[in-house]
Formats: C-alpha cells, structure tokens, sequence
C-alpha cells in the first residue's frame, strides 16, 4: 500500500457529518478505530477536538503520525486502553476489518456514558462511462480475478446494508447502547482525469494487480476519461451507524 497515494487521493468525509457528530458527543476525547492516514482525525483535530487513533499498519500510523495525530499501532480488539475514556469513537472506512461482536464490546468499555459510537463508509459512484471503462479492462485484463466489477453493486443498490444491519445488530448483542440509528449524506466531487488515476489504484481491487497490468487498465479509463472532456462529477453518498453509549 503506497500510504502516501492514499492520503492524498481518498476523499475526506462530509463536513455535515463531522458536526453532526461533535454535536452529539458529550465532550472533547475522540478515539479513531483504523485511523489509516489520518484523513478524519485531522478534521477531527481542526474542529478544536482531541484525538487518538488505534491503526493496526505500521505504515499508515506513521503517515498519521507525522500529520499531527496520535496513533497507538494495534488491533482494536487487542487494544488496551489502560483506563482511558472517550465522549465519541468513530471508524471512517474501516470498521469492516474490526471484529463486529468483539468490537462493539470494546466500543462499550471505552465510551464514557453518553458517548457515541460512529462507523462511516463512502460509496463512489462514478460516471457509467467511468466504471465501465474500469470494469470491462479489468475483466478482460485480470480474468482469474476474485471479483467481476460489472457485478460491483451501486449506490442504489445500499451496498453497505448488509453490513451495518450487522453492525447494529451486534451492537445491541454486546449491550451498554442505545437503539443504533443510521444516517446518509450526499454529495459530489469533480475529478480530473489525473486526479481519478491517482486514486483507483488504492482501491483493493487494484492493489494487487501485477504493476504492468494495473498501467493497461488505468490507460484504459484515462482514454474513457478524455472522451468526456477530460473530467467528470462523481457521486458519493456516505453512510453512517450511530449509537449512543447509555
């Protein structure tokens, strides 16, 4: 994983919901479960709050770290954290790698009564002219490949369900929180053709695509790219569990 491409090609998250969220909390101590580069702990941290990430990657904690934030390196199920409470615990992209069960109990034992429990997850839907693109050089170009992108579901098809009923249903399974409530926001960015190629090859379906190969099928969406006048508006809708601490 290129941690720098990462950061500086995955988008941050609604600026609604960062308020939405410190609004609800009951003070100031945010704890970050697979806090990755830092993206929402920095605007976490601009919002005058405090912050501490728990990132299992050597690589990505080190990125965080030299951006301004705190990072313990662990699992979060394996995470101790000597005593310490926090008013709100989000997870941005992340909470997927998290034990459901083990990780809401955990969730529990660190939030202060009161405080908020936030997974959150960001659904891109480009441009068919853009996914196709992607989808038809991928199948031709990686053909034993374990998914087929033309199957990849969209943003109407609620491609996050499954797992936040998961997540709320392990929730309330673990106790100590209030019925979890979810929550979307909609939104839109404008990539330019370099922009899109910066970050696709982050996304798990690329990352380990031999290098050679990964270059054919980003020339591929960059040609489709240019046929739209060189960029394109994507949509994204984020989506978010919440639950409060009782």
């Amino acid at each position: 994983m290129d941690v720098e491409r990462y950061d500086r090609t995955r988008p941050a998250y609604p600026p609604e919901l960062v308020a939405l969220l410190i609004a609800a909390a009951p003070g100031r101590e945010i704890l970050d479960v697979g806090a990755g580069t830092g993206i929402e702990a920095r605007q976490f941290q601009a919002a005058g709050r405090h912050v501490l990430g728990v990132e299992p990657d050597p690589r990505m904690a080190g990125f965080a770290r030299r951006s301004g934030i705190d990072v313990e390196v662990a699992k979060f199920e394996d995470w101790e954290p000597q005593g310490r409470r926090f008013d709100l615990l989000v997870s941005g992209q992340a909470w997927h790698w998290v034990d459901p069960l083990a990780g809401a109990a955990k969730a529990a034992e660190v939030l202060r009564p009161g405080g908020v429990f936030a997974a959150f997850w960001h659904v891109p839907e480009p441009p068919d002219e853009v996914a196709d693109a992607l989808a038809d050089a991928y199948r031709r170009l990686v053909p034993d490949a374990p998914i087929d992108l033309k199957n990849v579901p969209k943003q109407s098809a609620d491609p996050y369900g499954p797992l936040i009923v998961k997540v709320a249903d392990c929730l309330r399974e673990a106790g100590g929180f209030g019925e979890p409530e979810r929550s979307r926001h909609d939104w839109e960015r404008v990539y330019t053709r370099d922009e899109w190629l910066d970050q696709l090859p982050t996304f798990g379906s690329l990352t380990w695509v031999e290098a050679a190969v990964r270059r054919e099928i980003l020339a591929e969406v960059g040609a489709a790219i240019d046929t739209m006048g060189g960029r394109f508006t994507a949509r994204y809708a984020t989506v978010a569990i919440t639950a409060v601490r009782v």
